[in-house]
């Protein structure tokens, strides 16, 4: 995600904030984030070197509860990407209306490139780094990019050994064996469908009958392909990857071709299916267009060319502002991404609330409160874009920003 990404997070926010009269000295506070964590600490590689790695971790407005978000490893990492993503996680889990605020933390390093020891030296020493400025009621990690539950053990063990006793509430993510919750894994994409349905109800789209395509068939897009079919009865035409995309008019099965993945690499080359690239995906003539993969996707130059009647974003950042208004003035509905992908940091709540009680959930349980959040943060922001007529990115802005402006309200911040 390129630097620009905090300038449009900013921007997107400017735009419900004028529609809302927000208050000047709120609007001030959540255009910044409170506080912003540099940190470079030493990791000794399998051949014996030491090497200084730089890591961040944003904690950007803490007014509804502790700040929560994930942790990326990447090699082109950036402070403003981590704040981005920081300030999205404040509107998604207030739009959750989750006792939380929003954070996000990375580190700049290529983990394809290291061994599993590596990994874990590295995790082991990002939260020696930062460890004092999270817990369980101040700030809780997750995973993100090219982090892992395994990850997110070793980062609990290792706050578990500063603190000195055992606090599995500081991270999410975890496996379940180290209480993780029931319901992580299809968290996302299960979260996105119940958006989707909700939806379907209001505007009088029979999901039965309805045509799929998703862009990306990574854990977001393939659940999406496989719980579309299995919740609505959905057929999925067209699914691609970094490499490339494939079309059947008769439907794809998810299972098979995300066997097909796990075997060759990627799905392109699925039998019985004529390739389709990333960009035609976009424009394909379906009812339901899932963007699971990339930011940036749906642009100002290809929005024009989108036909399918919701845009459903599972990926962070898939829509870029112009292209929203285009999409709007078309008719095309965009489910924003801090809603409809917002199941997982809902169940990555669940897990942090059984943490703390020490009484974990079933998974039918985790499933049934994960969709009661899920309807009920769409009907408070369709009810929003119905009220102002403005877009649903917008109307999602406003219901988030309205709810972290009153507590800043209520704490006396301005």
């Amino acid at each position: 995600m390129p630097d620009i990404a905090f300038k449009m997070a900013q921007q997107q926010m400017d735009k419900a904030a004028g529609i809302m009269n927000l208050d000047p000295a709120a609007h001030k506070i959540l255009r910044e984030p409170m506080r912003v964590l540099k940190v470079r600490f030493p990791v000794v590689m399998d051949d014996s070197r030491v090497e200084l790695f730089t890591g961040f971790r944003c904690q950007y407005n803490d007014a509804r509860g502790p700040t929560k978000g994930g942790i990326r490893w990447h090699p082109d990492e950036t402070l403003e990407t981590v704040k981005a993503l920081a300030a999205w996680m404040t509107w998604k889990t207030a739009v959750l209306n989750l006792p939380y605020g929003g954070g996000k933390g990375g580190i700049i390093c290529d983990p394809k490139n290291m061994s599993g020891g590596e990994k874990e030296r590295m995790a082991r020493a990002y939260i020696r780094a930062i460890g004092r400025f999270i817990g369980p009621e101040r700030d809780i990690p997750a995973p993100d990019v090219y982090t892992t539950p395994q990850i997110m053990n070793w980062m609990m063990d290792e706050y578990s050994k500063i603190v000195g006793y055992n606090e599995p509430g500081v991270i999410t993510g975890k496996l379940i064996e180290m209480g993780g919750s029931h319901g992580r894994m299809d968290a996302t994409a299960r979260g996105g469908m119940c958006t989707l349905r909700e939806w379907a109800k209001k505007e009088g789209l029979d999901l039965a009958n309805a045509t799929v395509a998703i862009q990306g068939f990574g854990n977001a897009g393939y659940y999406a392909a496989k719980l579309v079919k299995e919740l609505f009865g959905s057929k999925v035409v067209a699914v691609s990857d970094s490499r490339g995309g494939i079309y059947s008019d008769t439907g794809l099965d998810a299972d098979e071709v995300n066997e097909h993945k796990q075997r060759t690499g990627s799905v392109t080359h699925f039998p019985d299916t004529p390739p389709v690239s990333n960009e035609e995906i976009l424009e394909l003539d379906v009812d339901v267009l899932i963007p699971a993969a990339l930011e940036n996707v749906i642009t100002e130059e290809n929005a024009e060319n989108i036909k399918a009647k919701i845009v459903l974003e599972l990926a962070n950042g898939p829509t870029t502002p112009k292209a929203d208004e285009i999409l709007h003035k078309k008719g095309i509905f965009v489910m924003p991404d801090f809603l409809a992908n917002a199941g997982g940091v809902t169940v990555s709540y669940f897990e942090w609330v059984q943490n703390i009680n020490g009484y974990y959930w079933s998974e039918e349980k985790v499933h049934k409160e994960l969709d009661n959040r899920m309807t009920k943060a769409f009907n408070d922001v369709y009810e929003k874009y119905k009220e102002l007529g403005v877009d649903p990115r917008t109307a999602a802005y406003v219901v988030a920003v309205e709810r972290v402006a009153i507590s800043m309200k209520h704490r006396g911040w301005y």
